[in-house]
């Protein structure tokens, strides 16, 4: 009856220890996540299916007419990027001002202002009158300064605006 007076723990062969639960729990944990994360939402198609039919566009109901015979969405309506007209150069500008942005839209005219770095805040100078907003980048207030207006200007136009001094500071005047 040596055994049954004996102190020592009963150590069962069949079962996991402690450290090899937790790892057994980490890893269905991971494959969950794994399988969770790469799963298809239900509004995207799965891969390789092909579209139903063209994306739909977007035209204003009164098309105002550029250079190159394309159609700008009408004031008030978000649309998409505009092309470039003919003999114009795209440039990207950063305002002052992001909040600005938000009340652009493809196919407006703005006058392009800036202010040299230094410079007594009433000594704006116009760079271009009457330019053409191609694309608004980052209307919704982007805090990391990825919010862009761009604009397509003459080429004298342009080189002119790339060619201010650092510092320098743009702002827009919106056309009617």
């Amino acid at each position: 009856m040596a055994g049954e007076e004996s102190l020592r723990p009963v150590r069962w062969r069949g079962l996991p220890r402690g450290g090899t639960l937790l790892r057994v729990a980490l890893v269905a944990a991971l494959l969950g996540l794994a399988a969770t994360v790469l799963t298809t939402p239900a509004g995207c198609p799965p891969p390789g299916a092909a579209p139903a039919g063209p994306p739909p566009t977007r035209r204003s109901p009164e098309p105002t007419a550029l250079g190159g015979g394309s159609v700008a969405p009408g004031p008030g309506q978000p649309g998409a990027a505009l092309p470039l007209p003919s003999g114009s150069v795209g440039v990207p500008v950063r305002l002052a001002e992001p909040a600005a942005l938000a009340v652009l839209h493809p196919g407006a005219r703005v006058d392009l202002l800036v202010v040299p770095a230094g410079g007594a805040p009433g000594a704006a100078t116009l760079l271009a009158p009457r330019a053409l907003v191609l694309d608004v980048v980052g209307a919704a207030g982007a805090a990391d300064g990825s919010s862009a207006l761009y604009l397509a200007l003459r080429p004298e136009q342009a080189q002119r605006a790339v060619g201010v001094p650092e510092g320098s500071r743009f702002a827009v005047v919106v056309r009617g």
